[in-house]
């Protein structure tokens, strides 16, 4: 099994590696998946999958005691032609597809929605302007569900931004047919005292891309859950992240690409800064490989800068193989303080040492903002980086 760390600033660590016939690490330590909530126990912090979540800062999310209000998020999208937006109930049959959940929190969220929101991008349909979807919180509790499916060959750009303040529980999947790429960006920037928790299945049909980019700054609790799955052989999945943890946040990010299927590739590169007193980023990567999948590509790694005192990581890569015929699998997790010596060096060279700082974090995290390939976005996020470090204490 995979034990998790606790890192200190400065520290570098990397997961363990289990080759077993048997389900020996956290990526299948947990119960059953299951649409009903009654299937899972109330966690109580001991288990694997919940001993990093502070509890009480869920809200009731996690026990059931979070009602659903009227006033809790408003869902807008807007969207090109040859993409149809459905409003549907809970009796459709696309709803669940990519993914079943997998903790308590997303069985109660598929428990809950009254209504669920179905974007589909036509076969072959290459999409010139991006979907947007606005999840915007006014002060409720709420649940969700969200659906995104793109026929044979279609090609899309998805951009849902989640602001206000809420707490939410929701489930978002994405079904990709064959041939199909998609490209996602889940932006949550809400208000400081929002909570959200989140499970995003992916489906990946034969030859399919998927590529998601998962940016976190705001929330008093968000923990989001990215789950990759393959359909068919040689799909690629690509999981990037991007977070700014500051004072008091707990930001948790926990994936899982599940190499079901032979001749499927996957990179996951996730990236955060953490500054002030209890702020706490939470970053698991689980990799199955299992035994029917030969011939996988896989790599996973994390990367943490620690910018001030009084700050705590937990990263923990896990790869579980049960299959010693894959091309390649890999991975890495380093945390470390913010350089000095980088400072000194521009310093030196004349750079006021606030913007030395700016310089350092931008180019920091500047390989994962140039995935999102959309100007305006990347301009957002880059403005939101600094300032954040405006308000660094």
């Amino acid at each position: 099994m995979a034990e998790a760390q606790n890192i200190p600033a400065g520290s570098t660590t990397a997961g363990s590696i289990a080759v077993a016939a048997e389900s020996t690490v956290a990526t299948r330590m947990s119960a059953p998946p299951s649409f009903d909530v009654a299937d899972f126990p109330v966690p109580h912090g001991r288990e694997e999958e919940w001993r990093f979540t502070p509890l009480e800062r869920l809200r009731g999310l996690h026990d059931g005691t979070a009602v659903a209000t009227g006033d809790g998020v408003k869902v807008v999208v807007e969207a090109p032609s040859g993409v149809t937006v459905e409003t549907v109930g809970r009796d459709d049959a696309r709803l669940g597809k990519a993914g079943t959940p997998v903790d308590r929190v997303a069985a109660q969220a598929y428990s809950s929605f009254q209504h669920a929101s179905v974007v589909t991008v036509a076969k072959e349909a290459v999409l010139s302007e991006p979907v947007r979807i606005t999840v915007h919180g006014e002060g409720g509790v709420a649940y969700g569900h969200q659906v995104v499916e793109l026929g044979a060959f279609a090609e899309a750009v998805v951009v849902i931004d989640h602001t206000g303040d809420a707490v939410l529980a929701a489930n978002v999947d994405y079904v990709l047919g064959d041939g199909a790429k998609l490209t996602v960006v889940s932006v949550q920037d809400w208000d400081d005292t929002a909570v959200h928790v989140g499970q995003h299945n992916a489906l990946v049909g034969r030859d399919a891309s998927f590529k998601s980019i998962v940016v976190t700054f705001g929330g008093d609790l968000v923990r989001l859950h990215p789950r990759v799955a393959y359909a068919a052989p040689g799909g690629e999945a690509e999981l990037f992240g991007l977070y700014f943890t500051d004072k008091g946040q707990h930001q948790e990010h926990r994936l899982l690409v599940d190499h079901n299927t032979p001749h499927c590739k996957s990179n996951a590169v996730y990236k955060g800064a953490l500054q002030g007193d209890d702020a706490h980023a939470v970053w698991i990567g689980d990799v199955l490989i299992q035994a029917a999948a030969e011939g996988t590509d896989t790599y996973e790694m994390n990367r943490n800068l620690v910018l001030t005192d009084g700050a705590r990581v937990d990263s923990v890569p896990n790869l579980e193989i049960e299959t010693g015929e894959i091309v390649g699998a890999g991975h890495a997790s380093a945390t470390g303080r913010f350089d000095d010596e980088q400072l000194f060096y521009l310093q030196s060279r004349g750079i006021p040492a606030e913007e030395a700082r700016r310089l350092v974090v931008r180019g920091f995290f500047a390989e994962l903002v140039q995935q999102i390939g959309l100007p305006d976005v990347e301009a957002r996020l880059l403005d939101k980086i600094e300032a954040e470090l405006k308000a660094s204490v």
